[in-house]
């Protein structure tokens, strides 16, 4: 069974630091690139951060670039979101996702979910 589990969420004023983390099991990320995702209250889920399997090379949505920086740890089947200098309109629900059979940035082709944490950015 894989199960993606996101924890480190929480509330943290404007211009605050939060680091997500997502434990992988089922697959390795040696195989598998990671995204995370992002969905606020009446909104539709928003792609954010993007790392390859097979290289460091990563991808981001404009919103967050500059700001957030996406890792992974194939050691210890391990990704994680360093979110730096946070808005308030970055308040949402942080998904991180694996198995894409599309788009990088395509909620839709990404075939396993963690359940998601919530990051809530105070003004």
């Amino acid at each position: 069974e894989v199960q993606l589990v996101e924890s480190g969420g929480g509330l943290v004023q404007a211009g605050g630091s939060l680091r997500l983390s997502c434990a992988v099991s089922g697959i390795s990320l040696d195989d598998h690139a990671i995204g995370w995702f992002r969905q606020a209250p009446g909104k539709v889920r928003e792609f954010a951060a993007w790392i390859a399997w097979n290289s460091p090379a990563t991808k981001y949505a404009e919103a967050v670039k500059d700001r957030f920086t996406i890792a992974r740890n194939n050691a210890e089947n391990t990704a994680s979101l360093q979110m730096n200098s946070l808005k308030p309109e970055d308040t949402a629900v942080y998904y991180c996702a694996a198995y894409s059979t599309g788009p990088y940035d395509s909620a839709g082709h990404y075939h396993y979910w963690g359940q998601g944490t919530q990051v809530t950015v105070s003004s």
